[in-house]
């Protein structure tokens, strides 16, 4: 027997969205409604942090620095002020949660890329182009 909350939770619940990790560089776009107008706002920083699991309640902690200063924001990812959220860059991390990086600057800061989106393509023997030897004495 489902509950009304489960009812209204399935309902909530934005299943388009992208493998979130820390350590991911994220760019969330949030609607900003000022009056009668309502628009965008985007947000782009790193993930600190994912909490509360894959529910309804789950959250990330993205912090970028502006004009020198650190600025965090939370986010509920299934909340409907939130458009879309990207993920423009993957790290390698060690940590599920990385807080350290509020005391770090410059070259500390700085997390390993690893490779994100596009995959190494394999191009077959047969299709490469390749020149053939020519002889010397001829």
């Amino acid at each position: 027997m489902t509950s009304p909350i489960d009812i209204f939770t399935k309902s909530m619940r934005q299943e388009s969205l992208p493998d979130i990790r820390p350590g991911d560089t994220v760019r969330v776009h949030q609607k900003i409604k000022e009056g009668s107008k309502e628009r965008l706002q985007v947000f782009e920083g790193v993930v600190l942090a994912r909490k509360h699991g894959k529910g309804i309640n789950a959250t990330i902690t993205v912090r970028k620095i502006s004009s020198g200063v650190g600025v965090e924001r939370i986010f509920p990812i299934h909340s409907p002020s939130l458009d879309k959220i990207e993920v423009v860059k993957r790290s390698k991390v060690r940590r599920a949660k990385l807080y350290y990086l509020r005391d770090t600057k410059g070259k500390k800061a700085r997390l390993k890329t690893s490779e994100f989106g596009l995959e190494k393509e394999e191009v077959p023997v047969e299709s490469a182009d390749v020149a053939e030897p020519v002889d010397a004495q001829a």
